[in-house]
């Protein structure tokens, strides 16, 4: 091997080189590498003391891993996610089930381009903010990193950011698999059922290697025995054997494995943000001694050194301007995926929009209304350069003669007095990074109660009393449970982490300069004992197959609001249901399609939902799931007709004694409607396959 200095190999002429040049190419490369440069170039480069300063100022700047010099490997630059880069001062997008609820998956590719762009900007090569983990239970701590509970959704939005970071930086999908506890999620052992496992939490992960995501992040719990980072049936035989994985995985920071010789074997190539288990010295030592194969080794340094030129392209200095991070056209983007996401949950006589013109006094209550609350303070923590409050959102865009009087919420006595005179009384409440999140030491992680604090449904309770006019506006990463005060509440709005922009688009909604169209990503049960069973300190759980609006199917129960329930301050009609064939084969697709009219006076957008059933299966199947959906603008007085296709192999079951998906030749029925729910008036029509 040479030993020569220069470097050998120039990455950024490699940017246009066809699949099986690359192929040649990485070969060439690692013919040129001793055992130590492999092992080097499966783990970061920074040092253990570097995660002191991670602790103070997590992921200031780009993470490096696998950097060499003598072959000019530029290695990854790693940064993190999903609202933003966690670089700098960024663009702070909405939170992803906020997103989530957006169902706009053509925004989320945008937002994924931003996001490419602010990372490349920035000095990153690798995005690591692709959360798809499946929301089991509302609960969980870290749920606002996620797009919702439904694995068909998660897919959808999944593959859409890695296509639009992609046209960037190398992106990663995480956490595989099974990770939706916070706080036991170093030591949980997850016992799912392979058919459980195979249909409900990996499809997203699968439709994000489909789509040629560069890299998979392992998460730090058990499945079914083993670490996800220890775990050969996830890497190799689904990851990387059943699927064609052909990029790298790497593991969550810090714990993500436990053992180097059993990571490697079991499938991991990368462990970050340092060298620590998979140390260069241990790893050539295994080799040496025959603990493990040098071809193992070959193999992962393959993986990476190919998506390391997949992504070289030549740095565009206009296209990745550093003051292109953060600029008016990207935060554009963040408010118009502010105004998509919130979600119009109740409004009793049309309460609202309120008129700017005849408005006189607004009251505006509570510590979360002059907040600047995006979300927790975990890895996916963004610096914006500036965030809206709803109280600052309101005073820029009500009427300058319309007094707004503030006030925090301390004393209830006051709050009612101030209520008393205004002409709309509007409340912010809900949830801080203090509540729930990531958790770190002493914040954030899985919540107690799916409920408001006492505090603040007392104080509710105490305002409705005083005025008719009231808007409650809910602030947080998750299903709200709202018994206690729902019905006496005329106006309620889901706000989720709104983002950078949420205040302007908050307000926009409140005065009607813009429709409300968000739609539940989750279910918001009027009950905990409406979900699976939740544990947050547990050593060992079981996930069954049910969860969400299928497990409220299944028990034939009704929730406070349904999965992709959201209002409107339009109305819409669904008619003429019709699919291009009564019959198809397997293999084939079927077209759906429907025409949806807006019969209000405001221009909208409406969600519509395509959910799929199952006529006498020889296995439990959902009374119906969805597999398709489109978000249109229809104006006021207009319809318009959308065609949704579905592919028969989405239909299919995984056969756990076979190993094998299926697809039945049985009836299916086809519904499509405004939400997952019955109450809906859900149009349906049956098919079959043969």
């Amino acid at each position: 091997m040479p030993n020569s200095k220069t470097k050998m190999f120039n990455w950024e002429k490699m940017a246009q080189l066809s699949d099986s040049e690359i192929e040649q190419k990485i070969h060439d490369i690692l013919k040129e590498m001793s055992l130590r440069e492999k092992a080097e170039l499966m783990a970061g480069d920074k040092s253990l003391l570097s995660a002191i300063g991670m602790l103070i100022h997590y992921n200031k700047e780009p993470i490096p891993a696998g950097v060499n010099e003598r072959l000019g490997i530029p290695g990854i630059l790693f940064t993190d996610g999903p609202r933003g880069v966690v670089l700098n001062h960024s663009t702070c997008f909405p939170v992803s089930i906020a997103r989530g609820a957006s169902w706009d998956t053509d925004l989320e590719e945008r937002i994924g381009n931003i996001i490419g762009i602010e990372a490349k900007a920035q000095g990153a090569n690798f995005f690591g903010g692709i959360c798809i983990n499946l929301l089991r239970h509302p609960a969980w701590g870290r749920a606002q990193e996620t797009y919702g509970e439904d694995p068909y959704l998660l897919g959808a939005f999944g593959s859409a950011l890695v296509r639009g970071t992609q046209n960037h930086v190398m992106a990663c999908a995480k956490h595989y698999a099974c990770n939706s506890m916070e706080n036991a999620r170093f030591k949980v052992d997850v016992n799912v059922s392979e058919r459980t496992l195979r249909e409900i939490y990996l499809p997203h992960f699968k439709k994000c290697v489909d789509e040629g995501v560069a890299s998979i992040m392992n998460a730090y719990n058990k499945v079914n025995g083993y670490y996800c980072g220890h775990n050969s049936h996830l890497l190799r035989d689904i990851l990387k054997d059943d699927w064609g994985f052909k990029g790298f995985v790497i593991t969550d920071f810090l714990l993500g494995i436990r053992d180097g010789k059993k990571a490697i074997k079991a499938g991991v190539d990368i462990e970050m943000p340092y060298h620590w288990r998979m140390k260069a010295k241990k790893i050539v030592k295994w080799v040496e001694k025959g603990e493990i194969s040098e071809d193992l080794i070959d193999g992962s340094v393959l993986r990476i050194l190919r998506q390391l030129i997949k992504f070289s392209s030549k740095h565009d200095s206009d296209l990745y301007d550093p003051d292109k991070v953060a600029s008016q056209e990207h935060i554009d983007v963040a408010l118009e995926a502010a105004r998509k996401s919130i979600v119009l949950l109740k409004n009793d006589n049309n309460l609202l929009p309120i008129n700017k013109e005849t408005v006189n006094k607004i009251a505006i209550i509570g510590k979360l209304a002059n907040k600047e609350n995006i979300g927790d303070l975990g890895s996916s923590l963004v610096y914006p350069p500036y965030v809206v409050t709803p109280l600052q959102g309101l005073k820029s865009i009500a009427n300058k003669d319309t007094e707004i009087v503030y006030y925090e919420g301390k004393s209830i006595k006051e709050a009612q007095n101030i209520a008393q005179d205004a002409d709309y009384v509007i409340l912010v409440v809900g949830f801080t990074e203090k509540e729930e999140g990531e958790y770190v030491f002493t914040k954030g992680g899985d919540r107690e109660s799916l409920g408001l604090t006492h505090k603040d449904e007392v104080l509710i309770l105490k305002i409705a009393e005083i005025t008719d006019n009231f808007v409650v506006i809910m602030e947080g990463g998750s299903a709200i449970i709202t018994e206690t005060w729902r019905e006496k509440v005329p106006a309620i709005l889901m706000a989720w982490y709104p983002g950078m922009e949420g205040g302007t688009a908050l307000a926009e909604i409140m005065f009607g300069m813009v429709n409300p169209s968000g739609k539940l990503p989750v279910v918001f049960p009027k009950s905990q004992d409406q979900l699976p069973y939740f544990n947050m300190d547990a050593e060992s759980i079981k996930y069954g197959y049910y969860h969400g609006y299928r497990l409220l199917d299944k028990e034939k129960s009704s929730p406070a609001f349904p999965f992709g329930f959201g209002l409107s301050y339009t109305s819409y009609s669904y008619r003429n249901l019709t699919l291009s064939k009564q019959t198809i084969h397997e293999g084939e697709s079927l077209q759906i399609s429907i025409e949806i009219s807006n019969e209000g006076d405001y221009d909208g957008e409406e969600i519509i939902q395509l959910y799929v059933g199952y006529e006498n299966s020889q296995v439990k199947r959902p009374i119906k799931e969805l597999k398709g959906f489109r978000r249109v603008a229809i104006p006021a007085g207009d319809s318009k007709t959308v065609k949704i296709d579905i592919d028969s192999n989405e239909l299919a079951y995984y056969d756990d004694q076979e190993n094998k998906w299926i697809i039945e030749k049985i009836e299916y029925i086809v519904y499509v409607g405004p939400s997952s729910s019955d109450n809906a008036k859900l149009l349906s029509k049956k098919f079959q396959i043969q």
